[in-house]
């Protein structure tokens, strides 16, 4: 039979087949010995308890752990935490490395004016969606975006991830109160699809404090400005071929950003960035 594990923990997988029944698996041995590992998301053939194929993945996001995705909706907390653009830019590039999609979901926008968030996003070319899962805001334009897909939520933790998959799915998934020091308390402990609709599905992750962006992909510097969009049109007209847009001379991407049509944030996430990756060897990549 056919069917997407839809979690896996403590080395068992749970496959939801096409009549809506759930199996519980292990998967063969082979597949260890190939270095394959099952995911959540993956499409799969199991026979008497067990995961027998993993069929091609048409995307893979590194971390979180999910194969087939359509969508990261990466979602940014209007406050209470402050909104954190270095980890959003991080996972953007990441779902573009990815094959998937990025959506910006902006929460508890009743706490705080995030429109100035939503514009520097909305420059780049993203959609962006306002919500406030308190006030049940925003739900239909995040439904329209998630409808006949699957997609993943991820984002700091205590951004309200667990609190808007209740306020598309009703169901009861745990959430936690904001800590003192204004971090969410890990709810999530591993990571689930959930099926709210006939072929519509969601994933709510673990929270995130901090990462590095190679933890979840695996791009190399000199290729950062392609998963840029507001930037990887602009390169091209750069001087010099193989242009880093930090210290060259006649940059277009400088030019951009100067010109006030690429976000001064987004430019700096950049630069940071591809310093960081700078200092990652080669034979550490492989």
């Amino acid at each position: 039979m056919k069917g997407i594990i839809i979690k896996g923990i403590g080395g068992f997988y749970y496959v939801k087949t096409a009549d809506g029944s759930m199996y519980e698996c292990k998967a063969r041995g082979v597949f260890r010995k190939n270095g394959i590992k099952p995911t959540v998301g993956d499409d799969v053939e199991i026979e008497d308890g067990s995961i027998i194929k993993i069929y091609d993945r048409r995307s893979y996001l590194i971390r979180p752990s999910v194969a087939n995705i359509d969508n990261l909706v990466i979602v940014i907390s209007a406050a209470n935490p402050s909104p954190d653009l270095m980890l959003t830019d991080k996972l953007t590039v990441a779902a573009h490395w990815s094959g998937i999609t990025p959506i910006i979901c902006i929460n508890k926008t009743d706490l705080a004016n995030a429109t100035d968030i939503a514009d520097i996003y909305k420059t780049a070319g993203y959609t962006v969606i306002m919500t406030s899962a308190a006030e049940m805001i925003g739900e239909e334009e995040l439904w329209s975006a998630v409808k006949g897909k699957i997609s993943a939520f991820a984002g700091l933790s205590g951004v309200g991830k667990s609190s808007i998959l209740n306020l598309l799915t009703g169901l009861d998934a745990e959430t936690g109160e904001i800590s003192r020091i204004n971090r969410g308390k890990h709810t999530t402990r591993h990571v689930e699809l959930f099926e709210i609709d006939k072929d519509t599905f969601i994933l709510d992750t673990p929270g995130f404090s901090s990462l590095a962006l190679s933890d979840i992909c695996d791009v190399r510097a000199k290729e950062l400005a392609d998963f840029y969009p507001e930037f990887s049109a602009a390169s091209q007209a750069c001087r010099f071929k193989g242009c880093s847009h930090i210290n060259e001379p006649d940059c277009a991407v400088k030019q951009l950003v100067c010109d006030g049509k690429a976000a001064e944030s987004r430019y700096e996430s950049y630069k940071e960035l591809y310093g960081q990756l700078k200092l990652i060897k080669e034979w550490e990549k492989n």
